[in-house]
């Protein structure tokens, strides 16, 4: 099977230093007779489908972080439903993060990421600390499925709406 690559090819690729070029930097490189591309776009450097696998391993963990502190916050430790989601929501977003950064999309450090981040995570909270909310009131109390009913649909919904902006606009944040 051919490597991924989301790139387009405009010509035979060179490599920095092979074109007398000394302002070409590490992360470009440059296409017969026309002007250097930058390689180090975090988000197109792996391809889609590798990136879709490490978002879903990744998110598989981050669930795990913020369902398991979820349900213990309000099975054992009594807190109210939205209280201990938002926990959950925190400690699991932020082990998202600083695993996505690194190795879905392979971004280095930005504070202007970090920011972007920040305000989708804090957008994605409320919308899934609502959707989670309203699906756990509706199923009704005593069904044993209640909890991770409404913590699925809610997650879901976060998960495409985190995917799709992370690829398409923070990941690209140079």
């Amino acid at each position: 099977m051919a490597p991924e690559s989301n790139a387009v090819s405009r010509g035979p690729r060179v490599a920095p230093g092979e074109t007398g070029d000394a302002s070409l930097s590490p992360g470009e490189q440059v296409t017969a007779g026309l002007a250097p591309v930058a390689l180090d776009e975090a988000s197109t450097q792996i391809g889609l489908k590798t990136q879709l696998v490490r978002f879903v391993a990744t998110g598989a963990l981050s669930a795990v972080v913020d369902f398991g502190l979820y349900w213990l916050l309000l099975e054992v430790a009594g807190l109210p439903v939205n209280i201990a989601k938002a926990i959950g929501f925190i400690a699991g977003t932020t082990t998202a993060y600083l695993i996505n950064r690194r190795w879905t999309f392979n971004a280095p450090p930005s504070r202007a990421r970090f920011i972007a981040v920040v305000v989708l995570y804090a957008l994605t909270f409320f919308v899934q600390v609502g959707i989670n909310w309203v699906f756990y009131e509706a199923i009704g109390e005593g069904l044993w499925w209640r909890v991770p009913l409404a913590y699925v649909i809610a997650q879901g919904t976060a998960t495409v709406i985190n995917f799709v902006v992370q690829r398409l606009v923070i990941f690209r944040i140079r």
